[in-house]
């Protein structure tokens, strides 16, 4: 988990943005493409969980590699 340190700014009493140090934010936006990252392999282990497979071992007989 990311510790990020944001100034809150008010608008007539409400919280209306988030203000952070640049560092925060480029830490912010990397682990946010990480998720991202997470996100997309996940789905796509999801979409090929039932997909045909072979064993590295067979692979290697049939693409005649030793």
């Amino acid at each position: 988990m990311i510790s990020i340190n944001p100034q809150i700014l008010e608008k007539n009493g409400k919280k209306e943005f988030a203000i952070l140090p640049y560092e925060d934010f480029l830490k912010l936006q990397e682990e946010l493409s990480c998720y991202d990252d997470l996100r997309i392999l996940r789905e796509a282990k999801k979409e090929e969980q039932n997909a045909p497979s072979v064993s590295f071992e067979e692979a290697k007989k049939i693409l005649n590699i030793e």
